[in-house]
């Protein structure tokens, strides 16, 4: 498994949402290139960037920002949000970018997106589905910067999805995501077993070494880390063994 650092940007600068709530914000003095610089150098090489103001908005909010990183060298970037045309992820991809991100438009047409995920190549996509638990433990989704529930379970789309070549997928417990309470390490477990064919990216939770380690040893391919690392709640070390080449 590897780590793939998360820098979140709303207004151009670094913050993390608390369960994708944009009224509970905690904002970072980092620069977004100085701190991309800085996990390029502690050996990482991919990170995950999401633009808030687009996920929110539907258009892209950080487009300079994403573009001097996707330039960036040493490290390659996956972007997200508010990527909801054609056109629009054309323009990304021909930044640089190494994958896109296709979150709520993929809820919302999904034909759109089944297109997509041909023309441009599985490898170059990334499906987002972020989820809350319902009363019943069934994973539902949410869009629009997980402002809006689709009403959809997690196991519907990637049926969907499955069949059609999808290789990454980014899964999101909205309610772990900023909470430092750990990954829901049964979600992940019930997704392998039901799509062991698919490559995941564990989202929301993470709170320090052990956490990655148990991620691990439930056979995710990667985990998508944010607070825990701007927080120095792992350490260069601890961070060495989840490394490997992207």
């Amino acid at each position: 498994m590897i780590v793939i650092p998360a820098i979140d940007l709303k207004d151009g600068r670094c913050v993390r949402l608390l369960k994708g709530e944009f009224d509970q914000v905690t904002e970072y003095q980092f620069d977004p290139m100085e701190l991309a610089a800085s996990y390029r150098d502690a050996g990482c090489t991919l990170l995950h960037l999401v633009d808030l103001d687009g996920a929110r908005d539907g258009r892209p909010g950080n487009e300079k920002i994403i573009r001097q990183l996707s330039v960036m060298e040493g490290v390659s970037i996956q972007v997200g949000g508010g990527l909801r045309t054609e056109g629009l992820i054309e323009t990304v991809l021909e930044t640089g970018v190494k994958r896109v991100v296709l979150g709520s438009v993929a809820m919302l047409r999904p034909q759109a997106a089944l297109q997509w995920l041909k023309e441009f190549g599985a490898s170059r996509i990334v499906l987002a589905l972020d989820a809350r638990l319902d009363a019943e433990g069934v994973p539902r989704l949410s869009s629009h910067g997980w402002t809006r529930d689709t009403g959809q379970s997690l196991w519907e789309a990637l049926d969907l999805f499955a069949g059609a070549g999808l290789i990454h997928v980014l899964c999101t417990d909205i309610d772990r995501d900023g909470a430092m309470t750990g990954p829901n390490l049964e979600l992940y477990a019930e997704f392998l077993a039901r799509y062991p064919q698919l490559e995941v990216q564990a989202s929301g939770g993470v709170r320090d070494a052990d956490d990655l380690r148990a991620l691990d040893e439930a056979g995710v391919q990667a985990a998508i880390v944010g607070k825990a690392l701007l927080d120095g709640r792992i350490t260069a070390e601890e961070l060495g063994p989840f490394l490997r080449k992207d």
